[in-house]
């Protein structure tokens, strides 16, 4: 499971969840009363409504700056990049200029001949 930031609303309500699990496990050992139990959770629930309300608000107003995108070449085979750009560049290249400039004694045959 991946680290993430507490999140205060699920915090809230697994508390409340606890509370009440507990709640009712006193419930079954000894007899708790107490007034309008009904007022008092539909307070609370009304009270962490809102406060979901306002959580759920407040964190759709955080801009956060998009993540970097970062571009990766791929390249085939076990090639490293410097090796296939050579390659790349090399057929990009214009066959003449590229025979010229590995054989000169070529063109100055050539010349000789005309």
């Amino acid at each position: 499971m991946r680290p993430h930031r507490m999140d205060g609303v699920s915090l809230s309500f697994g508390l409340i969840f606890l509370i009440i699990a507990m709640w009712w496990g006193i419930a079954q050992v000894m007899t708790v009363r107490l007034p309008a139990v009904g007022w008092l959770v539909a307070a609370a629930l009304i009270l962490f409504g809102a406060i979901g309300l306002l959580g759920a608000i407040r964190s759709g107003r955080r801009e956060q700056p998009p993540a970097p995108v970062v571009a990766e070449a791929e390249v085939p085979g076990d090639l490293p990049p410097e090796m296939h750009a050579d390659i790349v560049r090399e057929l990009l290249d214009d066959p003449a200029v590229r025979f010229r400039r590995e054989h000169p004694e070529a063109e100055a045959d050539q010349t000789r001949r005309d």
